[in-house]
């Protein structure tokens, strides 16, 4: 949703975001089931496992329902490695709207032009920073915790009132693959990158 902030508004634009909140669901809740086997499988110990689950895992809900799943150490783990990934959002959004800025004009829909700078990004480095230096009381960063709780639920509603199942299954076999196979992808690099490291 982040990135889609930035992407030029062309007429699938809003199908495509649906589509990727929608697989991105499902496959999270499917990983949720499947990847804490998949660690006792594999043989991981607990911190192990809760690396590999919030490495590989879309959504920070299922990576915490499955971390915990495992134990207290490995939940911990995987929620630290989680909040890694979502804060890596930042200036992997600013890079990719600082090259479609300055990407080739043939490239970009006609009239369009993105920002060199997203606001919502200057807004979480500087609220990151701010609690960072604990220059935010606590009463006010936990209501500012919950009602951000409310902004997401009540923006991933809002994307499911203009859902189409129809629309969804326009995009066809091969955007479904593509979302399959990135999400096997990362399994498999992360299994084997923890071998590494372990072996």
């Amino acid at each position: 949703m982040a990135i889609g902030a930035i992407l030029a508004k062309t007429e699938d634009a809003e199908r495509n975001l649906v589509f990727t909140v929608l697989g991105v669901t499902v496959l999270s809740t499917a990983a949720m089931l499947a990847y804490p086997l998949v660690a006792e499988f594999l043989g991981f110990d607990d911190r192990l496992s809760g690396v590999f689950i919030g490495a590989t895992i879309h959504d920070v809900a299922q990576v915490v329902g499955a971390g915990f799943s495992v134990s207290d150490e490995a939940g911990e783990a995987a929620t630290l490695v989680k909040l890694i990934r979502v804060t890596m959002l930042a200036p992997v959004v600013l890079l990719l709207a600082f090259v479609m800025h300055f990407g080739k004009p043939e490239d970009k829909p006609a009239g369009q032009r993105t920002a060199i700078l997203p606001g919502f990004i200057l807004a979480f480095a500087l609220l990151a920073a701010l609690n960072s230096a604990h220059l935010i009381p606590e009463q006010a960063s936990n209501l500012a915790a919950q009602l951000s709780r409310w902004a997401l639920l009540a923006a991933i509603a809002a994307v499911g009132m203009r859902t189409s199942l129809k629309q969804m299954l326009a995009i066809g076999g091969d955007a479904i693959v593509l979302i399959l196979a990135e999400t096997v992808f990362l399994a498999g690099l992360v299994i084997a990158g923890l071998h590494l490291v372990r072996g």
